[in-house]
Parts: structure tokens; sequence; C-alpha cells
């Protein structure tokens, strides 16, 4: 693919909105509605159109130029919707990068497809490069280079949309599997601990299953994130 096919939908201007039957952000805003309820597998053309009333799949490419067109728009609209706090926290860096990363995690468990489609666009949406900008003066500021500030903030990122997509998963298992309450995953560990977890060959793992910590998944990612940002902050100069 190249540079200007990945680029098409953020150069190309909406002819005459205000006289068009749909808009962009109309469009944009139904194929939301469409992935919030259906995930990234149910969003087509066809099921945008239908969503927005009586149109046709093609009437909507006069609008967004192609499915990634509107995948893009997407994205762009959803990551808009992390709050940016001042730069200047009184709090340090890591508050701020912290609070970044957890209204992400918010953001992307709203929109579960978020999470596996994100990777698979160019991030060059105004609102992405945006809080990009943002994250890059918060590491700057805090004494790593450009090159090490974007590393780091991809590796939070990836980690932040890596536990989204795997929390959605998870939840379905454990409805599909009939433990959805806490009590009912505790009895279930405690109950295969003895099958499968020998404490002579497990001695740890059986320890735990016995007798399992089960964090939500909001606090698993405050944790992990904690880790990676002990680690970022190692990674900068002393001064």
């Amino acid at each position: 693919m190249s540079t200007d096919a990945l680029e098409t939908i953020w150069l190309a201007r909406e002819e005459n909105p205000s006289r068009a039957p749909l808009s962009r952000d109309e469009i944009v805003s139904a194929a939301i509605r469409v992935a919030d309820h259906a995930g990234a597998s149910g969003l087509t053309m066809s099921a945008v159109a239908k969503d927005l009333g009586d149109f046709s799949a093609m009437a909507l490419y006069r609008h967004v130029l192609s499915k990634d067109g509107l995948i893009d728009l997407m994205l762009d609209r959803a990551i808009g919707e992390v709050a940016l706090p001042p730069h200047e926290s009184p709090a340090g860096w890591q508050s701020a990068l912290r609070t970044l990363a957890l209204e992400t995690w918010s953001m992307a468990r709203r929109h579960p497809w978020y999470a596996q489609l994100v990777q698979t666009r160019p991030p060059l949406g105004p609102n992405t490069m945006r809080r990009t900008e943002y994250a890059l003066r918060i590491l700057v500021g805090a004494g790593l280079d450009v090159d090490e500030s974007l590393s780091s903030l991809e590796l939070v990122d990836l980690h932040v949309f890596a536990r989204a997509n795997a929390a959605a998963q998870q939840e379905r298992m454990a409805a599909l599997n009939g433990v959805e309450r806490t009590d009912d995953f505790v009895d279930t560990v405690k109950r295969l601990s003895q099958t499968l977890a020998p404490a002579e060959e497990y001695p740890l793992l059986a320890q735990w299953m016995q007798s399992p910590t089960i964090r939500s998944e909001q606090e698993q990612l405050e944790r992990a994130v904690d880790y990676l940002l002990a680690g970022i902050a190692g990674r900068i100069p002393a001064r």
C-alpha cells in the first residue's frame, strides 16, 4: 500500500456536506454504534448504511472513500474521547502518563473494537496525533529524547490495548462457561487445583489456586502500568 493510500482520508475534503443527505460525522457515529453493538467483525458498510436508514452502502463511499477510511475516522473519533489534562501535573510526569493510560483504557473498554482495529491503521488522525504530542511533551519534559519517548508511549499503549482486548475475550469466555461472578471463578479454581495442580508437583501454583487472589481488570491494568512506568523511569538520565 502506498503512502498516499494511507493518508487519503485525512487529505480528502467532504464536498458540500451541508447539501448532502448524509454527512461524514453522521456516518462515523453510525459506524461506532454498529461496532459497539456487533464488534469489529460486525462492522460492514451495509450494516452502517442500515443503521442510518434508507441508504445504500455505496452512498457512504462518497463521504469516507473506503472502509479503511471509515475505520480511520472511527479510531480518531474514539481516541478524541480521552481527556488530556494539563501537562504540568503537580504530581509529576508519572502521574500524568498514568492518568493518560487509564483514560485510554476506559475508552477502549467502552469501545472494544478499538483495541482490535487500532494496530491495523496508521496513527495519522488529528486526535491521535494530538494525544501523541501530549504524551511526548510529558516524556521529553521528564528527560527522555523523542525517540525513546515514542518507544515508551508505544510500550504503554500496546499493553493497554492488549489488556483491553484480553478483558473482552475473558468476559465472553466467562459468560460461556457460567463463571461470570468472582465467587464462581474462585470456587472453580479451588476445585480444579485438587486435580490439576497437586501440591507435590506445583507447590507455589497450588498454594495460589487453593486461596486465589482475584483482582479486577482495572486493578490488574493499574498494576501493570505502574510496572511499566517504573521501567521507563529507570531509562531517564539523572539530572
